[in-house]
């Protein structure tokens, strides 16, 4: 990232960057209430199956959902939400490593292979030397995009596995690529600006990208980089948590991500 900053702390002043999701067939009226975290897309669809769930299970959902992945784990630490899915655990690592938040992982939710998209190029090999690659500029996410880079040969790393390898890491550019940081959220926007970029899943899919048919090149399915849920670390242990998870992880639900995403997001359970 360019740079971290802090968002105002309660739900009220966050208004210009969430929205509450619309609640229906809400549990019985003695039903414990928790708010979760998602970004816009498909894991705020996901959270919805989700919440179908846990409902017949006793526990209400209110989904609030956010355009970047900077503001989930800031509400979270704030108290303002439960929990939050929308993330990998590398990038939660590096948030806490930089803020010293008490948020911990509970559970993993979707596998998403990140993917380089072109709308000039449509095939990696087609794409010249020195032309410029858009890749997220947040730690983890821009380690993430190198890495596929690796994985295809098309670069090569000082240390394959560093989760927050960045462009100073790269040892070996034969075809002279140049890298241009962007916000995650912008990435998908810039194609029009750029040779290709390295585009997060919940992105590609909400500028009608297809993951699966669109990208050029896309990383293995073994990865680190598995979806989460979080909470914070004093509220790991609470019974809800026990249902969220158990009703995230749950056979409708596992049915619903399998036919709506056909493949470009997948369950890891």
């Amino acid at each position: 990232m360019s740079g971290f900053y802090a968002a105002p702390p309660r739900l009220a002043r966050l208004a210009a960057v969430i929205s509450f999701a619309t609640i229906m067939g809400a549990g019985p009226a003695q039903a414990e209430t928790i708010r979760v975290g998602v970004t816009a897309g498909p894991h705020a669809e996901v959270i919805d199956a989700v919440r179908k769930v846990a409902a017949e299970r006793g526990l209400e959902i209110k989904a609030v959902e956010f355009t970047d992945y900077v503001f989930p784990n800031q509400a979270l630490a704030n108290k303002d939400l439960e929990a939050n899915s929308f993330q990998h655990e590398p990038y939660l690592k590096n948030q806490i490593a930089k803020t010293g938040w008490k948020i911990v992982k509970v559970t993993t939710t979707t596998a998403s292979p990140m993917g380089i998209y072109s709308r000039k190029y449509k095939s990696f090999a087609d794409v010249p030397a020195g032309a410029t690659i858009a890749i997220p500029n947040d730690p983890s996410n821009g380690a993430r995009s190198l890495q596929i880079l690796a994985v295809n040969g098309i670069i090569t790393l000082k240390d394959p596995t560093n989760t927050t390898a960045g462009i100073a890491d790269i040892a070996q550019n034969a075809k002279k690529l140049k890298f241009v940081e962007l916000d995650a959220a912008q990435l998908a926007r810039s194609l029009g600006d750029v040779d290709a970029a390295a585009v997060n899943n919940n992105y590609a899919v909400q500028a009608g990208l297809d993951p699966v048919k669109d990208s050029l090149i896309k990383e293995p399915a073994e990865t680190p980089w598995v979806n989460i849920i979080a909470v914070r670390e004093e509220d790991k242990d609470k019974p809800w948590v026990k249902t969220l998870t158990e009703s995230y992880r749950s056979e409708p639900v596992k049915q619903f991500i399998l036919t709506r995403f056909k493949g470009a997001y997948v369950p890891s359970w």
